[in-house]
């Protein structure tokens, strides 16, 4: 991080003329990597006068969105990790209410409002409950952010409507904004913001040397005022934008030298290789062992020819970072570090196997049944990049390995895109198409960013190769790249692209022809229901395609039987002796 996110902070709570002070608020300004990985979080909550215990709910909820949002992958986005901690919040305090004397009286328990703002990059997330403020001052104009969640019964009797610990279920207002260096941001309790007037909110800020002294001051003016009630308020000054980067491993891109040409026998780094896995034009893969473990190891290192391209080389060491943030058997492990690397290069387990492109060479014509295990264990795959609010974007056969166990294993993050981490980098709208275009959702030709629905486009195109060795669209996807041209694609069904006579159901092909449909949302929600639809026809499937009448009606279509054998005995007959 060449300019971290820089900004001053002013506070000020008291309790006014009440005799308990029942909000609570604070502020986190955590040192790197946290810093660009998670940006800054400010927040306050204001507690109910009629509950006796509404200081402890602010209180709880405050240093929770502090403390735990920080605690949350720094690969989930800021709206996923603030709506977990704020929704596991409000679950606490919700039951703490019922397992208390005020479970049938509401107004008594845990109950208390919420406002709190996160800045990452360039970007202000804003999470809000109940009828704390939000504002932001920019070119002295103050804009309020936020919405209060209070119904007025008259002009003189209101009542909250959301608040953090009223129900079990939380309602959050949550926006996004830029930021820009010089803005303000003030959060403040109705007992703030009700007895000051905007234009000395803003004149009071804009000639302060110290924001502490100044929330001070504002609020001392709020009591002068005629204030009844707890004064908080927060003032936010970002004084200068960072300039995002993972400064983690950007650091080591720019202080790591890459390693020299890596031979067999040779000693490199406390591991000694054995030989050359994998070669391609961007990398390299040895098989090694660890000088002091022992154990067998896969050293990635880029390709020479990528020396001069850091942007490659920042995607190349985000691969380990990547591997560390997931738990799954059905995704390459990295190989934990216990010593200084002085190489650029990665360390993963080794997969003793073979990739599913050469199992595919080895089993032609697979059964039903074996592609149905391959592909399960990849989708779950799949769902643990997903569960951390990854995209893996780059299914292929080749980044696919099946061990000699029949494990099956998912490779090669290079393509994998980390909501976190597109944080950081807003001006990139991550449209970048890093996969193979045979096995790349449609959407992704038309410049849109991928979602869940794209991985399981490659995931079901996948599965529909290794049954027929084609292409539910043949090969033509990747040339049509407006929405016109993409609508004279045609599914090709299995019956048709299958050069064998095996039997697979009709029910396969629907569910295969779902999940590949041209328009994202036209395909399974969830990769889940694909699954599903792979052991058991889909209720579309059968409500489509009607069963035989024997099925359906098994008396009726033996009467008609019947009636027909007596009309065809009757018509004999009357040929017989009618005339």
């Amino acid at each position: 991080m060449t300019k971290p996110l820089a900004v001053s902070c002013g506070q000020y709570s008291d309790k006014g003329r009440k005799d308990l002070n029942q909000d609570s608020h604070g502020f986190s300004l955590p040192p790197e990597p946290a810093l660009s990985l998670k940006g800054i979080a400010i927040g306050l909550a204001d507690g109910i006068s009629s509950s006796p215990v509404s200081q402890q709910a602010s209180a709880m909820v405050v240093r929770s969105f502090l403390e735990d949002y920080y605690c949350t992958s720094e690969a989930w986005s800021v709206q996923k990790s603030g709506e977990r901690v704020l929704t596991a919040s409000n679950s606490w305090l919700y039951s703490e209410t019922m397992r208390s004397d005020f479970r049938f009286d509401r107004d008594r328990g845990y109950v208390c409002t919420f406002s709190g703002l996160i800045i990452k990059a360039n970007t202000a997330h804003l999470f809000h409950v109940g009828d704390s403020r939000v504002y932001r001052l920019r070119n002295h104009a103050l804009e309020q952010l936020t919405n209060d969640h209070r119904m007025w019964e008259s002009r003189e009797k209101s009542y909250l409507s959301r608040a953090m610990g009223m129900t079990d279920k939380l309602e959050i207002d949550y926006r996004t904004l830029p930021v820009q260096a010089g803005d303000v941001f003030v959060l403040a309790t109705d007992g703030i913001y009700e007895f000051i007037d905007p234009q000395i909110l803003i004149s009071s800020i804009a000639t302060s040397d110290n924001l502490d002294h100044t929330a001070h001051a504002i609020a001392e003016a709020a009591l002068v005022a005629g204030s009844d009630d707890n004064l908080t308020i927060q003032i936010l000054r970002v004084d200068a934008l960072a300039e995002a980067a993972n400064e983690s491993v950007l650091r080591q891109v720019e202080s790591l030298p890459l390693p020299p040409p890596l031979e067999a026998r040779m000693l490199f780094d406390g591991y000694r290789i054995v030989r050359q896995i994998h070669a391609s034009p961007r990398s390299h893969v040895f098989l090694a062992i660890d000088g002091k473990t022992g154990q067998q190891v896969a050293i990635k290192t880029p390709s020479t020819d990528q020396s001069s391209n850091p942007e490659y080389l920042e995607r190349f060491m985000m691969e380990e970072w990547i591997a560390r943030r997931l738990n799954s058997p059905h995704v390459l492990k990295p190989f934990t570090l216990d010593r200084r690397r002085n190489f650029l290069y990665t360390t993963m387990e080794y997969v003793e196997g073979k990739t599913l492109s050469q199992w595919l060479v080895d089993n032609p014509r697979p059964e039903l049944e074996n592609v149905r295990n391959i592909i399960e264990q990849v989708a779950r795959g799949l769902m643990a990049f997903h569960r951390m609010e990854m995209l893996y974007q780059d299914l292929k056969p080749d980044n696919i390995m099946i061990d000699n166990t029949g494990t099956v294993k998912i490779i090669d993050f290079g393509a994998v895109r980390v909501a976190g981490l597109m944080e950081m980098h807003p001006d990139d709208t991550g449209n970048q198409m890093l996969g193979t275009a045979l096995y790349m959702a449609p959407e992704y030709f038309l410049g849109e960013p991928g979602t869940v629905r794209s991985d399981l486009f490659s995931l079901a195109v996948l599965t529909y190769h290794m049954l027929t060795g084609q292409y539910p669209y043949g090969t033509e996807v990747a040339r049509h790249r407006s929405e016109t041209a993409q609508r004279r694609l045609h599914y090709r069904p299995l019956i048709q692209s299958s050069k064998d006579e095996r039997e697979i159901p009709a029910w396969i092909d629907f569910a295969l022809r779902k999940a590949t449909q041209i328009n994202p949302y036209k395909r399974h929600a969830e990769i889940s229901e694909f699954l599903f639809e792979l052991r058991q026809p889909a209720r579309e499937f059968l409500t489509q395609t009607k069963p035989p009448l024997m099925q359906r009606n098994p008396v009726g279509f033996w009467q008609g039987v019947s009636l027909l054998q007596l009309l065809v005995i009757l018509w004999m007959l009357y040929e017989r002796f009618g005339h």
